[in-house]
């Protein structure tokens, strides 16, 4: 009977597997830091097995995937040991409940501009009956021995309710402006980590987004995208609904520009 570790035990770690087909490749750490925008001390932490600085499970996953695809060797037989020596891979999620939420997510929206519309309506009657009523103390006959006079604050006063200032909303999206790029998304199922960048790179947000937040991101050429949840960020791009069908816990990077919205 032989005697030894088996060729499972003798296999490297998902950490030094990566950093020797990075070394094979001829790459640097900063390369691939480049490449794949993951920052160097969280390369160099999975590289030495070290993947507390990810942020959890889900996020450890997503970057393994993506550095072993920078590096050209495959993820799968790696985030299979990741998960045997990190407690395993959450159950799925069943298949009937994503296809109920996929079916009532598109409704979520119409509330909104119903909403919109409502407003926007008692803001005109609003304005329209406020605008015949101060118009009616202005046209009354005068006294004998009197001169109609106008406040200087009158009119001013008589035009607040012409320019409201409500609240941001889906209907706000709907009008941006057409020479701009602009980008809204909400964590609508968990919390994902979130980097956006302008077209020169600098970074407009970097962290992450609590389940319910919003980020709103505008730029004249193109907003690129980092999503650690993908499956779980609802994107209004340019004014539309961006159809959801990434996965829970799947990274993804999207470019968007003024056109019709498209992935990057």
């Amino acid at each position: 009977m032989p005697i030894g570790n088996s060729s499972e035990d003798d296999r490297p770690s998902v950490g030094r597997a990566l950093q020797q087909a990075r070394i094979d490749a001829g790459l640097t750490v900063e390369q691939v830091s480049t490449t794949t925008r993951v920052r160097i001390p969280i390369v160099h932490a999975i590289e030495q097995d070290d993947f507390t600085r990810c942020g959890g499970d889900v996020y450890a996953r997503g970057h393994i995937r993506t550095l072993a695809r920078a590096v050209g060797v495959d993820a799968t037989p790696l985030i299979e040991q990741y998960d045997a020596e990190h407690g395993g891979r959450p159950a799925p999620t069943p298949a009937a409940p994503l296809f109920e939420a996929e079916r009532i997510r598109p409704e979520r929206g119409r509330p909104n501009w119903t909403a919109a519309m409502v407003a926007a309506i008692v803001a005109v009657v609003g304005f329209v009956g406020f605008t015949f009523w101060g118009g009616g103390d202005d046209g009354g006959t005068p006294t004998a021995g009197s001169t109609p006079t106008k406040s200087p604050q009158s009119e001013p006063d008589r035009k607040k309710p012409a320019d409201p200032k409500p609240d941001p909303s889906d209907s706000a999206i709907a009008a941006v402006p057409a020479d701009k790029v602009t980008v809204k998304l909400t964590a609508e199922d968990g919390a994902s980590w979130v980097s956006a960048k302008d077209h020169n790179g600098t970074v407009l947000h970097q962290g992450v987004i609590e389940q319910g937040d919003s980020k709103t991101f505008t730029d004249k050429q193109k907003i690129d995208l980092i999503l650690g949840n993908a499956g779980g960020v609802q994107l209004y791009v340019n004014g539309k609904e961006v159809d959801n069908e990434f996965k829970p816990g799947e990274v993804q990077r999207l470019t968007y520009t003024k056109g019709d919205p498209q992935a990057g």
